[in-house]
């Protein structure tokens, strides 16, 4: 009998996971019965492995290269690194309805929605619960799961096809109808109101969602329907949501880790001796550390699409172009503005803030001993005292309680540290003197290198100098020695939802709601503060007159830069405009189209698998 609901969820997960509207074809073939599909989901056993299956395409987005572009790219706060991604990070012609990241993004959440449009469905017959109530916190995960990916459809295509019931059981709809955007935003709120009456408090497994996840869902939700009109009503209930979780941390099991003089609570944060534990995550991509994951071991590759040339310039200077801590550096695909470095980021050596630090790799180490040779120091131009000098490695064989591998590993940053005799390659958010940069045993960066006085990545660099516009900081939140796998991947959780957001949240709702500056102030220096040192907190003190929802948006971008929520952000402010691009990441502003580029284009699969596809159009593209 298990193996028969085995065989019954995973083929009807890959039937799912092709595309909602254009898997006819292999339903046909496969053709469960409704004898099938009531014996494998009629019964606890095999409702709850269809529950689970709900989660099974988040996988691909979190830790992934395809969900990094539609939410983050075409922003104030990252460039491309090459031509891969130009659709999205320069909206030029190539973004088109045979997206393939497009396509991926719209394929897995359709294929969540259904599988969540089948637990509710069979939410009505299953046997095997004591109560209503017992099925309804397990039915509530599915009605969250839909409203997570409804709320990123809605975002990204605008009003498309709103599904409410599933294929397996009705069949697949061939002539599709498209919904409003406020059509969509009804159901997505309901939905998490009936996952915060009903989830649980705590869930056993990690990754599965509770209480505190649908509440700070729904406080997000709401305030992103902002956008739409009914400003305060829908303000005060992302207030409201924001505040049930502020409030009541201890009910719900959350806390934002405290500031000491050591370390800052945000450092303690993303600190992955916390990740798999953590008190600010409210709901995470649970990754398995045995590989009991959907795609095994092939995990956390975020990390490297967002490296520098550790491969090129960086191989000269100690690096190795495959560290198991920066990442495999062929994979470079994106890299930080001017305006996120310099301007969102306190563009100073002794910052109270330690965000920057704890958000990026501006460090990198030498694997191995390296010696700096004469023909180095001329290549780039360095003081000709450096010639012969060494760079001492960093790598040394570590196991123990730091790593999760008990068996230990050869890892980056074991030693020579302290001093930074192991600095190979330097990419500060602040200028350094030249002179000081010369007489420098290590490659340097820093903004007066990479930037022209647009604050664009330079273009053409003077013969006289050496182009390091290759040469910039990592995103390192996705990153660490403690669950390094190989040089692709890290095996850490991630947090998708997580208690900072939700004070800036409700900072924000509370001045669209009714301009109260003093509350959106005490949620804010909140945040600010437990970005430093206790010792320094009195310096990230913001004043009640200084709130409004640019200033909390540059906020965002220090706390939230590079999980998954600028390119929404910038929608929901309406700086997602020509004007905004161009005064804060010109290279970005070139091609945007407001007509257009507030949506992404209609996948041409769907658009090939429905008879109605002139109803549709391609989204203005």
């Amino acid at each position: 009998m298990k193996k028969l609901y085995k065989r019954v969820l995973i083929a009807f997960a890959v039937i799912c996971s092709l595309n909602l509207f254009s898997c006819k074809k292999v339903l046909d073939e496969y053709n469960p019965s409704g004898v099938t599909l009531d014996l494998a989901y009629n019964n606890k056993t095999g409702y709850e492995g269809l529950i689970n299956a709900c989660y099974t395409d988040m996988y691909f987005f979190y830790g992934k290269v395809d969900w990094i572009g539609p939410s983050e790219m075409g922003t104030d706060l990252w460039q491309g690194f090459s031509s891969t991604d130009n659709g999205l990070t320069i909206y030029d012609n190539t973004l088109n309805t045979g997206y393939g990241t497009i396509k991926t993004c719209w394929g897995g959440w359709y294929s969540c929605i259904n599988l969540c449009n089948t637990a509710i469905s069979y939410s009505k017959t299953v046997k095997g619960y004591a109560t209503p109530a017992d099925v309804n916190a397990k039915v509530a995960e599915a009605y969250f799961m839909r409203a997570w990916c409804n709320f990123n459809l809605v975002e990204q295509f605008g009003g498309v096809v709103l599904r409410t019931e599933s294929s397996a059981v009705t069949g697949v709809e061939l002539a599709p109808v498209r919904s409003s955007e406020t059509a969509f935003y009804d159901l997505i709120i309901s939905d998490l109101q009936f996952a915060c009456a009903n989830l649980p408090l705590s869930q056993t497994l990690r990754g599965r969602v509770a209480k505190k996840a649908a509440y700070a869902m729904l406080a997000k939700a709401c305030l992103q329907r902002t956008r739409l009109g009914d400003v305060q009503k829908y303000a005060k209930m992302a207030l409201d949501a924001s505040e049930e979780l502020i409030n009541n941390q201890a009910k719900y099991g959350c806390a934002l880790y405290l500031s000491d003089a050591a370390k800052s609570g945000f450092a303690k944060e993303f600190d992955n001796k916390n990740n798999k534990n953590n008190s600010e995550f409210l709901w995470v991509q649970a990754i398995d550390v045995n590989g009991n994951n959907p795609d095994f071991f092939n995990r956390g590759r975020t990390h490297q699409y967002y490296l520098p040339d550790l491969g090129g310039k960086g191989l000269d200077w100690g690096q190795s172009g495959t560290s198991i801590l920066y990442g495999r550096a062929n994979a470079r695909q994106y890299k930080p503005s001017s305006y996120l470095l310099t301007k969102i980021f306190d563009p100073r050596e002794n910052t109270p803030d330690t965000r920057f630090a704890n958000t990026f790799f501006y460090k990198f180490y030498a694997t191995n001993d390296k010696l700096i040779t004469p023909a180095i120091v001329t290549t780039y131009q360095k003081d000709p005292s450096l010639a012969n000098k060494t760079i001492l490695g960093t790598a040394a064989f570590y196991s123990g309680p730091d790593y999760y591998l008990g068996t230990g590993a050869t890892l980056e940053e074991e030693k020579n540290m302290t001093n930074d005799a192991g600095l190979s390659v330097f990419t500060p958010n602040w200028n350094i003197p030249a002179a000081t940069k010369k007489s420098m045993l290590c490659l340097v960066a820093d903004p007066s290198d990479l930037f022209d006085a647009t604050g664009a990545y330079k273009t053409t660099v003077p013969a006289t100098e050496v182009n390091l516009t290759s040469i910039f900081p990592a995103l390192r939140k996705f990153s660490g020695k403690f669950y390094s796998q190989t040089n692709q991947q890290w095996l850490g959780d991630f947090g998708i939802l997580r208690l900072g957001e939700t004070y800036l949240i409700a900072a924000e709702a509370a001045l669209l709601l009714n301009n109260d500056q003093a509350k959106a102030v005490g949620y804010v220096n909140t945040i600010r503060k437990r970005a430093a040192l206790t010792t320094r907190e009195s310096e990230m003190v913001a004043l009640p007159s200084e709130m409004t929802v640019s200033y909390i948006l540059a906020e965002r971008g220090r706390e939230l830069a590079g999980e998954h929520t600028r390119w929404i952000d910038l929608k929901r402010t309406g700086n997602l405009s020509k004007t905004y691009l161009q005064a804060t990441n010109p290279i970005v502003a070139v091609n945007f189209d407001p007509n257009k580029h507030i949506v992404r284009p209609i996948p041409q699969s769907f658009l090939d698998a429905i008879v109605n596809a002139k109803d549709f159009g391609t989204n203005g593209y």
